[in-house]
């Protein structure tokens, strides 16, 4: 069994429309912004499944985004309900089953048990409310909001129902005890709550685990377990006596002291007195144990002693060992638990990122810990890399379309379907390539997706040149390594799927021209200046020069000719015909910085030249004659010679630009351009249009 649905309506973030979330079985990892509804949820399973939550909710607990007219005729109410279902693996008849039999909405397989929780005014207090808001309120929804606090939520009430809620029948308590919920808040005192063995979270377990080997062996009976136990405490008691002995030896003298007064102020009665005597049970003792650290050096310190992240997997791992315990039939019988749940908040908190992913790993692997679902919130991006696509549930507030705000969830696995071989592809892309970095897709407002390190580094020093702030507006940049736009595309989606993630997502992409030879030589072997009959790079200066020669292709880029995304989705790349990459576009917008030539690039001395030349507005045929031997001079030559290229400014910026980029070695340019465009002043250095687009897009 596992919980497969909460629905949340007036219940803090989620309105009064209703929210519904999904879950699966094992971990879910629910991500979002602050104030996103992540604490929310776990809150909502607390008041649902543990019968130490309180039921009593506050003012503050109800959506405050409501009308305040229909609030004048209908008295506002909150409502949490909980679907459990069946897992595919489940036994016929499981204690899961029986612990929610009377909640059953579906009995057929999978069977469905549904819990709901309402906080509302009571029918008999209803037409007060109504009269007082008709006849005596004035005011605006703050007022409304003080009133309610003060005069009416006193009188509001809390009702448990299970099965189908139209039915009314309420809770049994005694089912709720069937539920183990435990909580760990992202702000929690593991000294105060762990290392001493007063603390009846660990005298529970310390308790449990005593003589384990004999309540584990299911070889023996329910009495022969007893018996045996019982026999070790008559030993302990045997050997604690010696102990009690040797102390009362110890105090001859001193008894006879201490109780010297007794007969002088009459406490002697019937010639009694009083004497010490005294037993240790091995429960008493659980006190004196205490959690520590043992060196490799034989060196023992107190586990305070520890970092912060070390105790909090000491207590976690404590805390799973309890959930062991409270759901075992045979220490417990009737008492046991028979559904459990972990909810964590904030793991990350004590953790080092290492240590994050070695602890989800844990929880994903482990099965020993007896836990039927966790729920973890988080804003960690290595704690989102540690688990599968199908355990993350992304939060997102939004305005409908009455400017009401409200929460909704995005389900990235949900995305791809199962039966599309061209989703499949991308799913497994997104699954392999998902690491830290770039999840931080999922917690980013909005996203600026590049396709080389290039683009990811220069793109910010950019947009503080334009005193543009991709911090303020929460934008993060994820360089995807290539031309895989499409795979990580679906996940945002809003036309493809109704779970995709509601995010700006600007797409800075290269054009990359291709051209194909057409004709061969007679003997079959393709022309010298061609490596083969396949398409290839082709610099937007040669473009649809030679037609009778080539094919070409403006853009081999699919994403500039197939843009049929939803409206939150914007490609931005260079103007078709005359651009082809970043770094071809940044020297046509920049041919006067020659700053711009760094220690990296191959053809230094010839790149100076052609800087100065175009500058002085030399001839083209001047500039080819600087260039060293190569293709790229000699196919140039002969389109001038042929007169396909004429002697033009916007020709000369190309030859530049060609050579520039030809000479590149773009892994290593990188950060060099990023650290001169951050550095440069006086003379800008300009950022290519659709770069400076993108940026003002995903600003706005």
């Amino acid at each position: 069994m596992y919980i497969s649905q909460l629905t949340l309506n007036n219940f803090r973030g989620f309105s009064n429309k209703g929210t519904t979330l999904y879950f699966k079985e094992g971990i879910n990892v629910i991500l979002g912004e602050n104030n996103a509804g992540k604490t929310t949820i776990i809150k909502a399973l607390e008041i649902l499944f543990s019968n130490k939550a309180s039921k009593k909710l506050t003012i503050n607990d109800f959506n405050r985004n409501v009308d305040l007219e229909s609030l004048k005729t209908v008295a506002p109410k909150m409502v949490i309900s909980a679907t459990l279902k069946e897992s595919a693996d489940e036994d016929a008849y499981s204690d899961e089953l029986l612990s929610v039999a009377t909640w059953l909405t579906k009995i057929e397989t999978p069977y469905e048990a549904k819990i709901t929780f309402e906080f509302f005014l009571p029918e008999n207090e209803l037409e007060t409310y109504k009269s007082f808001m008709e006849n005596s309120f004035s005011g605006d929804i703050n007022d409304f909001w003080k009133i309610l606090d003060q005069h009416f939520l006193k009188k509001y009430v809390s009702k448990i129902y299970v099965g189908n809620v139209d039915f009314k029948n309420q809770l049994n308590i005694a089912d709720l005890n069937k539920f183990d919920f435990q909580f760990l808040s992202a702000i929690r005192d593991v000294e105060r709550d762990l290392f001493k063995g007063n603390n009846a979270l660990l005298k529970e377990v310390i308790d449990f685990y005593m003589d384990y080997e004999i309540k584990s062996n299911s070889e023996l009976s329910d009495i022969e377990r007893i018996e045996k136990i019982n026999e070790n405490k008559k030993v302990f008691s045997t050997e604690a006596k010696k102990l009690i002995e040797e102390l009362k030896k110890r105090m001859t003298n001193g008894e006879a002291q201490i109780l010297k007064y007794v007969d002088d102020t009459g406490a002697s009665i019937d010639n009694s007195k009083p004497v010490f005597d005294g037993e240790i049970l091995d429960t008493e003792l659980y006190s004196s144990l205490r959690l520590i650290v043992e060196k490799e050096t034989g060196i023992k310190l107190p586990a305070v002693s520890n970092g912060l992240g070390y105790n909090n997997l000491i207590y976690i791992s404590i805390l799973l060992s309890k959930m062991q315990r409270d759901s075992t039939g045979n220490y417990l019988g009737s008492n046991a638990k028979t559904f459990s749940i972990l909810a964590i908040e904030e793991p990350e908190a004590h953790l080092h990122p290492s240590m994050q992913y070695k602890f989800l790993q844990f929880l994903k692997n482990n099965n020993q810990s007896e836990v039927n679902q966790v729920f973890i919130t988080t804003h960690s991006p290595n704690i989102t890399a540690a688990v599968d696509l199908e355990d993350l549930m992304i939060l997102q507030k939004y305005k409908s379309s009455d400017f009401i705000e409200n929460i909704r969830a995005a389900y990235p696995s949900k995305v791809f379907k199962n039966d599309d071989e061209d989703d499949v592809k991308s799913s497994e892309y997104v699954r392999r390539f998902l690491d830290v970095t770039k999840a931080d897709l999922f917690f980013a407002k909005n996203i600026i997706l590049v396709e080389g390190v290039a683009e990811q580094l220069v793109v910010p020093e950019f947009a503080k040149k334009m005193n543009r702030s991709l911090e303020d507006t929460h934008t993060t940049i994820i360089n995807i390594g290539g031309r895989y736009f499409n795979h990580f595309l679906k996940l945002f989606d809003l036309n493809k799927s109704e779970y995709a993630l509601s995010k700006k997502v600007a797409c800075l992409t290269d054009l990359d021209p291709v051209r194909k030879l057409l004709s061969t030589k007679e003997d079959g072997e393709y022309d010298d200046d061609i490596e083969s009959s396949s398409w290839s790079k082709c610099l937007p200066l040669f473009l649809d020069k030679e037609r009778e020669k080539y094919e070409y292709k403006l853009s081999s880029n699919k994403l500039i000719t197939e843009r049929d995304f939803s409206d939150n989705i914007k490609i931005f790349s260079q103007d078709l015909g005359t651009s082809s990459t970043f770094e071809y576009e940044l020297i046509r917008f920049n041919s006067n910085q020659k700053k711009l030539i760094t220690s990296t690039l191959s053809n230094q001395a010839e790149l100076i030249n052609l800087f100065d030349m175009l500058s002085e507005d030399d001839s083209l045929g001047k500039m080819v004659e600087c260039m060293r031997k190569s293709k790229f001079k000699e196919e140039l030559k002969e389109l001038i010679e042929t007169n396909k290229i004429e002697d033009t400014i916007e020709t000369k910026i190309a030859v530049l630009a060609s050579r520039y980029l030809l000479s590149l070695k773009k892994g290593e340019a990188a950060q060099e351009l990023a650290y001169l465009i951050n550095k440069s002043n006086g003379e800008e250095i300009i950022p290519p249009k659709y770069i400076s687009e993108a940026i003002e897009w995903i600003s706005r």
